[in-house]
């Protein structure tokens, strides 16, 4: 099978990772750093399998590619991927799932911790000499607290939601698990409404994909009941918060502070009100969670393990 993956310099960094599994599972395999909307049709025009990680998957582009027979996407999210044109047309379309638990979850207590132990003040206090001008031996001036006794809420308990409560409950912190915004019925058990799970956690941390359910989810009116010390961390999709909301939130001391890894726009081309350098205590990211080395091997050997089931008709990780 021909293959051409259009985005591959979001995957791999001066050749940092290896596509060994892919050159055994595609007779032909070609790799775009990057692909303008121009430039996929001709790029596309001959293959069965496109992978890609953020390339907009059209109808359009599916129609550019008669001989189209598997989109394969280096990531769990596929809101970019036009999934109801993908089944009218017979293509096949699989995500990853699991490959970056470890690199995620430890990028969301890299962010946590940044934020509780205030270590962007107390630099700022190093690189100005106020400890060298200090009486103490230390410095108090932003205060501090443990994690263990805390409540970490956690909306979006997938995989990546339990790979950071483990890490949670390791810190001995309580873990509130928030039902999946949208679900239908009666709650199911060890589950919390989301505005329960708002009101009572000190620390919120977001892992659901973004659907109707979930869009700015994290509103002005979310933020209102939040408690004052609260931390806000989101790791999930940029459009889940209001970035408005969220600004004004942090500015007014509506919340405490927020580690954010992804905007509504990625790159943001065109601005956000997260970027503007007045909010104090806001830590930005540029959706590197997820991308530890190990990460992004795992998921080009994931992709290969799906080209390769889809090859001997077995259903792994099929979206459509």
């Amino acid at each position: 099978m021909k293959g051409v993956f259009l985005d591959f310099d979001t995957v791999s960094h001066e050749g940092d990772i290896q596509t060994t599994e892919l050159d055994a599972v595609l007779s032909d395999f070609q790799q775009y750093p990057v692909s303008t909307p121009e430039q996929i049709p001709d790029r596309i025009q001959d293959v069965e399998v496109l992978l890609t990680n953020k390339v907009k998957v059209t109808a359009a582009v599916m129609d550019a590619a008669p001989r189209l027979k598997l989109v394969c996407l280096a990531a769990t999210g596929f809101d970019n991927v036009d999934i109801d044109a993908a089944r009218e047309r017979g293509i096949a379309v699989c995500n990853i799932a699991g490959y970056c638990t470890q690199a995620v979850a430890q990028h969301v207590f890299a962010l946590i911790l940044t934020l509780n132990q205030k270590l962007d003040g107390y630099r700022q206090r190093m690189r100005a000499g106020n400890w060298q001008e200090s009486p103490h031996f230390t410095m108090l001036d932003y205060p501090i607290s443990e994690l263990s006794g805390k409540s970490l809420g956690i909306i979006g308990y997938g995989e990546l939601g339990g790979g950071v409560a483990r890490i949670a409950e390791a810190f001995g912190m309580e873990v509130l698990l928030a039902e999946r915004p949208g679900r239908e019925g009666p709650l199911r058990q060890g589950r919390l409404p989301v505005d329960d799970v708002l009101v009572q956690s000190d620390i919120v941390s977001l892992h659901c994909p973004l659907t109707e359910h979930t869009r700015n989810l994290l509103n002005a009116q979310a933020f209102e009941r939040m408690p004052r010390h609260a931390l806000l961390i989101n790791t999930a999709r940029g459009a889940v918060v209001d970035e408005q909301a969220l600004a004004d939130a942090l500015r007014a001391g509506e919340i405490a502070g927020a580690g954010v890894d992804v905007l509504s726009q990625e790159p943001p081309v065109d601005g956000s009100p997260l970027l503007a350098d007045d909010i104090p205590n806001l830590i930005l990211t540029p959706h590197v969670a997820w991308a530890a080395v190990e990460a992004r091997q795992r998921a080009l050997d994931e992709m290969a393990m799906n080209i390769r089931a889809f090859q001997e008709g077995e259903c792994r990780n099929r979206v459509v």
